[in-house]
């Protein structure tokens, strides 16, 4: 809505016009830009994180072999978070390449 005092001169209609189409074009440019930016940073972070998980899976992996070395009994309590710590990888890579083809 164009202000009282700005109805009657011609520069104000006007001035108030470019700004509606200047935020209507600002809308339009932030409608298409955000999903092409957003796209690749989620499916680069998912790929991030399958890795940190890998490498995790990897540290626990050769502590576990240290331990059955050993016949330690925290074998039976790394396993399970080591077979976790895959399957996290694994989705996190699975969820970046679903994400890079759609």
């Amino acid at each position: 809505m164009v202000p009282r005092f700005e109805r009657l001169c011609y520069d104000g209609i006007v001035r108030h016009a470019a700004v509606q189409q200047g935020v209507r074009q600002g809308r339009l440019l932030v409608k298409h830009l955000v999903p092409a930016v957003w796209k690749p940073i989620h499916s680069l972070w998912n790929e991030v994180i399958g890795f940190l998980f890998f490498c995790l899976a990897i540290i626990f992996g050769f502590q576990v072999v240290r331990h059955f070395h050993e016949h330690d009994w925290k074998v039976y309590m790394a396993l399970p978070i080591i077979i976790l710590l895959l399957w996290f990888g694994i989705d996190a890579f699975l969820r970046a390449r679903k994400i890079s083809r759609s």
